[in-house]
Formats: structure tokens, sequence, C-alpha cells
């Protein structure tokens, strides 16, 4: 479809509510990161905004159909993570094994050790870089799978495509992971990360 800046967000989101997936890629390219890091100065924890990120893209996906009405894409997207991200810190409020588990999904540093830390962190960056340099739709994919837990015909139903794709999808994306974190001489903890996360 060109550059990624060959288009504006009303042109793609016309393009979008055809059904035109590498619309929906420049999209997803354009604001995943911005709405990650916007999340992250609110729930605190990496897993969670990336979580609230996969699930506001899955249903700006399904929805596309009803996007004529939006004037600013970016304050869209915005309102739209706020209003997750606050949802999701009242329900963790409501619940004391939720709020157990965003704390452990936080790992403060003073439960571990200081050369731990910073394996684990030099780990989690090299495998980002792995998911980071998929195709975005095996990307998204990959994060319903492996981040939300769902399950391949889960995945399927909602984002409309068949079961077969999205195996497909995850057979590749986990080839393409596991020969990155390979090439670059991955330490056998990253690889470890990679296939329990």
């Amino acid at each position: 479809m060109g550059a990624d800046n060959s288009y504006t967000d009303e042109e793609l989101i016309q393009l979008l509510q055809t059904g035109n997936e590498p619309a929906f890629n420049l999209l997803f390219e354009r604001y995943r990161d911005k709405l990650y890091y916007y999340l992250i100065t609110i729930v605190k924890a990496p897993e969670i905004a990336e979580e609230i990120v996969t699930d506001i893209f899955v249903k700006f996906w399904i929805g596309k159909e009803l996007l004529h009405n939006i004037r600013n894409l970016e304050s869209f997207l915005h309102k739209v993570a706020y209003h997750k991200a606050l949802d999701f810190l009242r329900t963790t409020a409501r619940h004391a094994r939720l709020q157990q588990i965003y704390i452990d999904r936080q790992e403060p540093a003073f439960q571990r050790g200081a050369d731990e830390l910073l394996i684990d962190a030099e780990c989690r960056q090299l495998l980002l870089q792995a998911i980071n340099q998929l195709p975005p739709q095996r990307k998204l994919i990959y994060a319903m799978s492996r981040e939300q837990g769902l399950t391949h015909r889960q995945i399927a139903e909602a984002l409309r495509l068949s079961p077969s794709t999205v195996k497909n999808s995850m057979v590749a994306a986990t080839r393409s992971i596991s020969d990155f974190l390979r090439r670059h001489h991955s330490s056998k903890a990253a690889l470890n990360l990679f296939f329990i996360s």
C-alpha cells in the first residue's frame, strides 16, 4: 500500500471499512506503540498494557464498519485506551485475587536480585524485538494467543479468519521468533522465556 505516511488516518479508515487488511496493518503500526506507552503510565504493567492494546485493535477490526463517525483517530484511540485502563483498575480493585496477579505482573525490583533483573530485562527486550519484527496480523494473532490465552478458534472468530489461517500464522510466528532468537545468539534463558510466555 505504500509507505506508512502515504495515507491519512481518514483514508485508511475508509479503506478499512471495506475490509482492507493492509489499511488495518498500517493503522496498527502507526498507533500500537503510542497507545502502549500511554497505557504504561496508567496501569504500570507492560503485560497489561499489551493486552489492552491488543483488545482495542481486535475491537477496531471487528467494528470497522462503524468507524465513519471518527473525526480524530488518535484522540479516539487514546480515549478508548484511557477508559479500558480505568475499567481494568476498577475491576482489579474489587478482586483480591486480581490484585495479587496485577502486583506480580509489575515485578517490583525489590523482590529480585539486580543480576537476575538485568538478565531478565535483556531477555524480555530481545523477545520483544523478535515479536515486533512479525507482520502486523501475525503479531496480533500471536499476542491474542500468548498474552490473552485465546484458542485458535476464538481468535479466528474474533478476527473473522479461518482457524487454519490462525494456526498457520501461529506456526509461522513461532518459527520466526525462534529463528530470530537463535540468530542473535540468544541465551537459553531468552529461549525459555519465549516458549513459556
